[in-house]
């Protein structure tokens, strides 16, 4: 898997994400689920979406006892997706369980990869609110070196500390980067944010899109102009 451009389909239903993907008449773009699609339409949107011949990071951020965790990606692992997550603040524990969980049989298992810090939360929310006195980076990497020794494939983060990450764990560790706009395109909810084009140049070896593209006047034209800023 190399450099490539993952879509957010943060659709309500499969009517509305099927309706936006049929637009695409020659790529097939990679895909994220996420917990809304998920919540709405059940695992089959998994199969449906893959049955299409999409690549599909499941991302639903698993977060609890390791017992749990590992189960659950048992569970997971059938569906056949590319990519799962999970928050590395579960714990090394926690991580190593959902690895066990999510290797089949055979051996084979999709990506797994830790959310480090959401590209929604600043220093100042994760100090205040979250009473993590550490500096953000530090945290960051931190929880990046943790998923690495749990055995993790990579992690989610903002695209500023993709390059950080890949010094702390090796190029070989993947850096999944939502928290990418266009220049002329509002931020909206998300704090460290940066272009497609600077994304590529910070390191970055996914990227996580979705408004920009799926709320564009012409998605396939925006997805497009993604893959030219970022994979060239």
């Amino acid at each position: 898997m190399g450099k490539d451009v993952i879509v957010a389909c943060d659709f309500s239903g499969a009517e509305e994400t099927f309706a936006f993907l049929e637009r695409f008449t020659e790529e097939k773009p990679f895909v994220k689920i996420g917990m809304e699609l998920f919540y709405a339409a059940g695992p089959q949107i998994v199969r449906d979406i893959k049955a299409r011949g999409h690549r599909i990071f499941l991302d639903l951020k698993l977060h609890d006892i390791p017992n749990t965790v590992q189960k659950a990606m048992r569970v997971l692992s059938n569906l056949d997706v590319d990519i799962v997550n999970l928050h590395a603040a579960g714990t090394a524990a926690m991580m190593r369980a959902a690895m066990e969980g999510l290797t089949r049989p055979d051996g084979t298992r999709p990506l797994l990869i830790a959310v480090t810090q959401l590209t929604s939360t600043d220093e100042q929310a994760m100090k205040n609110e979250l009473l993590i006195d550490r500096p953000l980076d530090e945290v960051v990497m931190r929880y990046a070196l943790n998923a690495k020794q749990a055995g993790l494939d990579g992690v989610v983060c903002s695209p500023l500390e993709a390059g950080k990450v890949h010094e702390k764990c090796g190029e070989a560790f993947l850096t999944v980067t939502p928290g990418v706009r266009f220049a002329d395109n509002d931020v909206g909810d998300q704090k460290r944010v940066t272009t497609p084009a600077r994304a590529k140049e910070l390191g970055s070896d996914y990227i996580v899109v979705g408004r920009p593209v799926t709320k564009a006047a012409d998605p396939v034209a925006a997805y497009r102009r993604c893959v030219k800023e970022f994979v060239g």
